[in-house]
């Protein structure tokens, strides 16, 4: 009999239903879900709207190829640029965030006529060729994978940036609006400034992953918004379908794209494209950016000084609660006995916090109080200073 081929290591827990920011299992169990399926759930589970607009989609047109006029990818596209406000760049649908990165390496080698690209330590871009080349995990690189086309430097090394791109053979520098997997870890506002200086000062192209800090994830859409700059391409995914699969590359007006560069088949298909449009009209009718902001304030200012905690890091509903150990006693804890469903990160001390977006002030109480029990339940508190 085939089954399902394991990609990771499964909780005990079958899910089969959503309603905003809960889940149950095959056993009636509801749990609180701060993890969103890896920051896929940004409307909440089950959207009504979503759901009604997928359905009415797939019994009209279901799919058709690119190789025709779509207005469901025109209004995909027009919301994407709203939204986000990148109503300057045009918008090149895909269906995956690994497949998005692999298209700007793509578009970026074919503008500059450069090969190589410049990424990050802790960076996660995803498990495609040079997409996990640039990733920053040599237990996921097979040997088909590995180029000498990307290289890694420290994240806020400015300096370490420019060594690589004196060398004049650079098409495009990749980071991540905030390092998810790596562990809730942030370039400075500061450093993202002076790297998109840097890059158009050498004529390379700055491409920011999005995939998982965007979707007004964290206060605002884009987490690079913070730092006020506007980058050549931004690759974006998970939240902004809400779960459906699609991705997009925004690519900037300014680039000589052409006809023939890059190509998809189920990218923009109708049904993807509705969701798109779905949820940045939830995003904006229910003001979500800002409940993300001030959920997260409320999230950080709460967990500050608590015993057992070392850190808390992170922007809107993005946080990475790093512990004074390993955080797999806690994460079960969470789960088993308060019925509260978090994420890891690669640093095994951390707890990634990704609910959705709609995620109300009583439920932030309620898992920071399931937090410190869990924390004294483990003895992580014996080693707060």
């Amino acid at each position: 009999m085939s089954s399902p081929l394991p990609v990771y290591s499964l909780m005990p827990i079958e899910l089969v239903r959503g309603s905003d920011c809960t889940v149950w299992d095959a056993e009636g169990t509801a749990y609180l879900d701060l993890y969103g399926g890896h920051a896929v759930i940004s409307i909440g589970h089950a959207h009504q709207q979503w759901a009604e607009a997928i359905g009415k989609q797939a019994a009209t047109l279901g799919y058709y190829s690119n190789s025709v006029h779509l207005q469901s990818q025109n209004d995909a596209a027009t919301a994407l640029g709203k939204i986000s406000g990148r109503e300057d760049c045009d918008v090149f649908f895909v269906n995956s965030g690994a497949e998005a990165n692999e298209n700007a390496f793509k578009l970026a080698s074919f503008i500059t006529g450069k090969p190589r690209v410049v990424a990050f330590g802790g960076a996660f871009h995803g498990r495609t060729s040079l997409a996990v080349a640039a990733t920053d995990n040599p237990k996921i690189v097979s040997p088909v994978n590995r180029t000498t086309n990307i290289t890694h430097v420290q994240l806020n090394d400015l300096s370490a940036v420019e060594h690589e791109l004196k060398q004049n053979d650079v098409a495009a520098v990749i980071i991540e609006g905030i390092q998810g997997v790596g562990g809730v870890r942030s370039a400075t506002d500061d450093f993202l400034r002076s790297l998109d200086a840097l890059c158009a000062s050498y004529g390379a192209l700055l491409i920011l992953d999005e995939i998982q800090s965007g979707s007004g994830r964290t206060g605002k859409y884009f987490a690079h918004d913070h730092a006020g700059i506007k980058p050549s391409l931004i690759t974006v995914a998970k939240g902004i379908g809400n779960g459906f699969p699609v991705a997009a590359v925004l690519v900037s007006k300014t680039l000589p794209v052409s006809v023939g560069m890059l190509g998809t088949t189920f990218g923009g298909n109708p049904m993807a494209c509705v969701a798109v449009t779905e949820v940045a009209r939830a995003i904006e009718r229910g003001n979500l950016m800002q409940n993300a902001h001030d959920r997260g304030q409320q999230l950080i200012t709460a967990l500050e000084h608590v015993p057992g905690i070392a850190e808390v890091r992170g922007r809107g509903l993005m946080i990475g609660v790093e512990l004074n150990g390993p955080c797999s006693a806690v994460r079960k804890t969470l789960w088993q006995e308060h019925h509260i469903l978090t994420g890891t990160a690669s640093n095994p001390n951390v707890l990634r916090i990704l609910p959705p977006l709609t995620i109300t002030a009583e439920q932030i109480d309620r898992f920071v109080q399931a937090l410190k029990d869990a924390l004294v339940k483990e003895t992580l508190v014996k080693d707060a200073s």
